[in-house]
């Protein structure tokens, strides 16, 4: 594939993917340690109903009524949590798995019984993502990556999603250490005086604003993969905090990668006609990375790395 073909079509959603896989399993690793993976899965169940039902009111997708629509939603699961937790005396994690398969199951409803034909919102959408279509078409080659004109007609969905990337970057640099004393020994956090609770309340809003800027392109499956695999195969490979973020954010880039190469390539290869899902494929590579890692890895047996 030359430039001319490569840069317009492939290139934006081989970087959005990558961003998006970066921006979730960077917090993932935090969730992964402080065995709350399932908040990741949770997250995007949640952030359906909120999107869809902000859509109705604004008749819009843009950023900011998205934004917010997901974040009343999770502010609802957690009343909705808490209730049924203290009423029906069940464990906390039942009364999670309650609320966020239910919302979920609202969100789908909504989006059925809705009227969503001009726009990319539908089930399949919430659940692959529009990957695929998010070309450039103001792209001609290479060149236009330095061409201001062209560049003003990226995909909305790629600026978005690297502006997130950094920002997931920046809070993960700036408490690097608290979340880390916090991960391993929140007792010995709470005792240094650290807000541990506020803490964990930030490092969760910040997996969902990962979640809610990455579930317009990539879809749920690749935000509930990408949260777990990639931090759980990079804990395989080493048990130092550093190396696991940095392993982390190379799994889920590769995952991208090869996920988008082999859904548009792999079934031509075994001699078929059509492309597979984006979507689906990123997130079997990235539990194949997974598979490898607890084969193979130096930690899976308790070993250092």
């Amino acid at each position: 594939m030359s430039g001319a073909e490569f840069v317009p079509l492939s290139l934006p959603p081989i970087l959005i993917g990558v961003f998006a896989a970066i921006a979730c399993a960077l917090p993932g690793n935090f969730l992964v340690l402080r065995r709350q993976a399932l908040i990741g899965d949770a997250i995007s169940h949640v952030v359906l109903p909120g999107i869809v039902v902000a859509f109705l009111i604004t008749g819009t997708v843009s950023t900011w009524p998205m934004m917010i629509g997901a974040a009343l939603a999770a502010f609802v699961a957690v009343i909705l949590i808490e209730a049924i937790r203290r009423l029906g005396r069940i464990e906390p994690g039942a009364a999670m798995g309650v609320v966020f398969t239910a919302m979920f199951a609202g969100g789908v409803l909504l989006l059925e019984r809705s009227d969503t034909s001009s726009v990319h919102l539908d089930v399949e959408h919430a659940l692959m993502g529009n990957l695929e279509s998010l070309i450039w078409l103001d792209a001609f080659g290479w060149s236009s990556l330095f061409d201001l004109e062209a560049l003003a007609g990226l995909p909305d969905e790629l600026p978005r999603i690297f502006v997130t990337m950094l920002g997931v970057i920046a809070f993960i640099w700036l408490f690097w250490r608290p979340l880390k004393i916090s991960t391993f020994d929140e007792g010995f956090a709470q005792v240094m005086g650290m807000p541990t609770n506020a803490l964990g309340l930030a490092l969760v809003a910040v997996s969902a604003l990962a979640a809610v800027a990455a579930f317009d392109a990539v879809g749920s499956i690749i935000v509930i993969a990408m949260f777990i695999c990639p931090p759980a195969a990079a804990r395989l490979v080493t048990d130092r905090l550093g190396r696991q973020v940095g392993w982390s954010a190379l799994f889920a880039a590769l995952s991208a990668v090869l996920g988008y190469v082999l859904a548009g390539y792999g079934p031509i290869w075994l001699g078929g006609q059509d492309s597979v899902s984006a979507a689906g494929m990123i997130a079997t590579v990235s539990g194949l990375i997974l598979a490898i890692a607890a084969l193979f890895g130096p930690c899976r047996r308790g070993g250092r790395a």
